[in-house]
């Protein structure tokens, strides 16, 4: 048998579609295909001659999705004066600023 069963006692993370996953060793040599690798029902990794990349690269590809981040809340700035400056009519309930007759003789 040129294969053989690595177990893990602190186990190995499940792919991302559930399946149970499992190391194997491959025992022939590096240039007849051996190696390491850990494969599921539904993935493989590639054969390394180190358990350590094996895993590693299990890990990479069956780690859980980031979820996005929320956007930030827009920060309110509380020394800005905005002026109104329309041209649509003022509502009826403004009173005009106090000052000089500018332009009306």
């Amino acid at each position: 048998m040129t294969q053989k069963h690595i177990s893990h006692p602190e186990g190995l993370p499940n792919c991302a579609a559930g399946h149970r996953a499992r190391h194997i060793h491959d025992l022939r040599g590096r240039a007849a295909g051996g190696g390491h690798l850990v494969e599921c029902a539904c993935r493989s990794t590639s054969k390394s001659q180190e358990p350590e990349q094996a895993l590693a690269e299990w890990r990479r590809i069956n780690r859980p999705a980031r979820s996005a981040r929320s956007a930030p809340a827009p920060e309110v700035a509380d020394n800005v004066v905005q002026f109104n400056l329309s041209l649509a009519e003022q509502p009826a309930g403004r009173k005009k600023a106090a000052g000089g007759a500018h332009g009306s003789r």
